[in-house]
């Protein structure tokens, strides 16, 4: 039995790197595939193989200690004390390994892909975008607060800890999960109300991310002008060009090509690790704002070298990392948790995020804010950064990954401190 579950952990790791390829090479063959969208589609296949059972089972004593911890998976240097001692079965050691290996293909997978991206942008042109990125940051973050602000009346009194909860979100929504974890932190708040918050986040996350990714551009264009090319100046960039220089694997396996990207590939590794290092010198609750940042400047420096610039694919190799992200993420989602569901903290979840994007598109249509620019501030606020490739990428529109980057990057900058500044206020009885 315990050999089972080490080829089944085997054959998960190697099937998130397998199964991108399988979903790229559908969406070359059939216009249907391509219609959904390869981003989609590992996001299902992922929550799929993360609640199909295939995984061990785990014991009640562990699913306890990961409350206690309120995190996805138990240190491996402790599992191993707790499995000793027999506080835990071997299975529940095989189920944190691959919850292990979840988390952190997670996070890397994303700091490998977004260098790569990086490499093929074009900053100069990026600055022609600067003054609406943080028009719509501002929008952004005023709504963010906004919505919040008003759920909170709505539901006080319906939601134990609320004012906490407030803080929680203000979190989740300029700077994803890390701020989310660290406020949590900073403000004590027990681990049953942050894992109940979390997964309706992720819920409704979800469902934001197919609206997203397959009408949302279209009904925002219902009222906002759409995005204008910086290397055209055309409405949209044509269909060929993003056929060629965004979406096609075409050619990726030449001599002249791979060899190249090999190169581009160690790089990207290059700077992932110099971050780690130089963001581990940061206080705990900034390192991985740090990294971020680190990461995301050292890829837009090096987009500045020609020799880099030049090398082909980058985007496109970023993009399947991307999709590994995809599937590990999606892998995490454990649908089983929301059967004692608070309808009234889903309703609050639902309003920040929603709300706040709505009002967010409805200010900036005032400001001439294009559509593009609105959803990849909006994604980058309530999705973190990690997300502003994928959205780019549904979207068929390269060009706002800076715009989205910049207003994500800065949402993590401000997040933790916003986040405690709501709960306080909202605390104090105000």
């Amino acid at each position: 039995m315990y050999r089972l579950e080490i080829i089944l952990t085997v054959v998960f790791i190697l099937s998130f790197f397998i199964i991108p390829g399988f979903v790229i090479h559908a969406e070359y063959m059939y216009k249907a595939v391509k219609k959904v969208g390869a981003v989609l589609i590992c996001y299902i296949i992922g929550v799929i193989i993360g609640n199909s059972g295939i995984f061990p089972s785990v014991s009640g004593d562990y699913n306890e200690i990961l409350k206690e911890l309120g995190t996805p998976f138990i240190p491996l240097d402790s599992i191993k004390e707790m499995f000793e001692s027999g506080e835990i079965l071997r299975s529940d050691v095989t189920r944190n390994t691959i919850s292990f290996i979840q988390d952190k293909l997670t996070a890397i997978s994303v700091l490998l892909a977004l260098p790569l991206i990086l490499f093929s942008m074009d900053v100069r042109k990026w600055f022609s975008q600067a003054g609406h990125a943080m028009t719509s940051l501002a929008i952004g973050l005023f709504t963010v607060l906004l919505m919040i602000f008003v759920g909170y009346w709505i539901f006080k009194g319906s939601i134990e800890d609320i004012g906490n909860v407030a803080g929680l979100l203000v979190g989740v929504y300029t700077g994803g999960t890390p701020n989310m974890a660290a406020i949590k932190t900073a403000l004590g708040i027990s681990n049953e109300i942050y894992i109940m918050t979390h997964t309706y986040e992720m819920l409704i996350g979800a469902i934001y991310l197919v609206f997203i990714f397959s009408v949302g551009q279209k009904v925002f264009l219902w009222f906002l002008p759409a995005y204008k090319s910086t290397e055209t100046g055309d409405i949209k960039v044509k269909e060929m060009d993003i056929q060629n220089e965004f979406e096609s694997y075409e050619g990726i396996f030449k001599k002249n090509t791979i060899l190249p990207l090999l190169g581009a590939f160690g790089l990207s590794v290059f700077i992932l690790g110099f971050s780690f290092i130089v963001g581990g010198l940061f206080p705990e609750d900034y390192t991985t704002t740090a990294i971020v940042l680190l990461v995301t400047s050292l890829g837009i420096a090096f987009s500045f070298v020609p020799r880099v610039k030049k090398i082909k694919k980058t985007f496109q190799l970023g993009m399947y990392i991307i999709l590994i992200f995809c599937l590990s993420v999606a892998s995490m989602a454990d649908i089983k948790k929301l059967a004692d569901i608070s309808m009234p903290l889903f309703y609050y979840v639902g309003l920040a995020m929603f709300g706040s994007h709505i009002l967010h598109a409805f200010i900036a249509k005032f400001f001439k804010i294009d559509a593009d620019t609105v959803i990849i501030s909006g994604s980058a606020l309530i999705c973190s950064p990690p997300f502003v490739p994928v959205v780019a990428a549904s979207l068929k529109n390269r060009e706002i990954i800076m715009t989205g980057l910049a207003v994500g990057i800065a949402g993590y900058a401000v997040g933790n401190f916003l986040g405690v500044l709501v709960a306080g206020i909202l605390n104090s009885g105000i």
